[in-house]
């Protein structure tokens, strides 16, 4: 449970939601990690089932036994195995609902806001989305299901059905560079926000963690929810080290009933 010192912050970022124009969502593991799924680097987590150097893009491209493993991998059907929003997703999913949210920018790639029910084209995921494959020579995008449905059990991993090139999960490995277009947009809109709400985000990984600094420095309000301290704690009007979801849950329940003395 929050304290009572965390109930006035709440309020307050209720209150900077209500008064807000366009409030931007930025999410990282923190917000997964409550949906059951380990992050890369905590015990349990994918680096420890993994060697690192497997999702770099340069052993991807030259390891066939290195996209085999993968493969497998996909084939298990391991991947965020009956994962669930949580009620920090089922929260941002509301102030999109509540016509408060003009869009979430994510470093997460298990799909989670989508089936919340943010709209899809409102979320740009900087870091891809597992639940997709693409062909690495004609660009191709296939559902990771279809494909697994398509080829199972097959031991060696499918070519593009299009042209036979390499398919690669859709997410960006080391050694790649962040989605071109997502990340400009992703960058425009942290720009122009009136407020942006950093929820489950420790803020280190480059170039995703510029977005709240982009905000700042634009004037925008900035609201920092986190368990741990960030580097940006400094800079935010807002700092609660608390759940994701259990914050985000009291947030919006707060800004409905401003709404509704308000209608």
């Amino acid at each position: 449970m929050t304290d009572p010192l965390d109930e006035k912050m709440v309020s307050r970022v209720a209150e900077m939601i209500a008064r807000a124009g366009d409030v931007v969502v930025f999410t990282g593991a923190g917000v997964s990690t409550e949906s059951g799924i380990p992050d890369f680097r905590s015990p349990g987590g994918f680096w420890t089932k993994f060697d690192p150097e497997d999702f770099t893009i340069t052993r991807f491209l030259e390891s066939p036994e290195t996209r085999r493993k993968q493969w497998r991998f996909l084939l298990s059907g391991d991947l965020f195995r009956d994962a669930s929003p949580n009620a920090a997703h089922r929260a941002i999913a509301a102030l999109e609902a509540m016509g408060k949210l003009d869009c979430v920018i994510t470093q997460n790639i298990d799909n989670l806001h989508q089936k919340a029910g943010n709209d899809r084209e409102r979320v740009f995921e900087l870091h891809g989305n597992m639940r997709w494959i693409r062909c690495l020579d004609c660009g191709e995008r296939y559902p990771l299901e279809e494909i697994l449905e398509r080829h199972r059990p097959a031991v060696d991993p499918p070519p593009c059905g299009s042209c036979g090139g390499i398919l690669k999960p859709d997410v960006v490995f080391f050694g790649e560079a962040l989605p071109d277009e997502t990340l400009r947009e992703a960058t425009r809109r942290a720009s122009q926000c009136a407020l942006l709400i950093v929820v489950g985000s420790s803020l280190v990984v480059y170039p995703a963690a510029y977005m709240p600094l982009y905000a700042k420095q634009a004037g925008a309000g900035l609201v920092i929810v986190n368990w741990t301290p960030t580097p940006a704690d400094r800079i935010a009007d807002v700092v609660i080290h608390a759940a994701a979801g259990d914050v985000m849950e009291r947030i919006v329940a707060d800004l409905r009933r401003r709404m509704n003395r308000c209608a």
